[in-house]
């Protein structure tokens, strides 16, 4: 595999990862719309490194809409 075919693969990798951390950070209840804004911003903006920074500390933090929670 060519290191060009690497780097496209890395770039689609991280791409779909934005994507995803985007729709969930749309998703969630973060406690204000600057708390949310302020994930989307790192998430989207801070190639490669904001996606993996969503994932390690912004993941948890958001709640999910009270339609996906269980019932009790």
């Amino acid at each position: 595999m060519s290191t060009g075919m690497i780097v496209v693969l890395t770039g689609v990798a991280f791409f779909l990862l934005t994507c995803v951390a985007l729709l969930d950070i749309a998703r969630k209840d973060f406690g204000s719309i600057q708390m949310k804004a302020l994930w989307a911003f790192v998430a989207a903006l801070v190639p490669f490194i904001g996606v993996v920074v969503y994932f390690l500390f912004g993941f948890r933090k958001g709640k999910p809409p009270a339609a996906d929670l269980p019932a009790d």
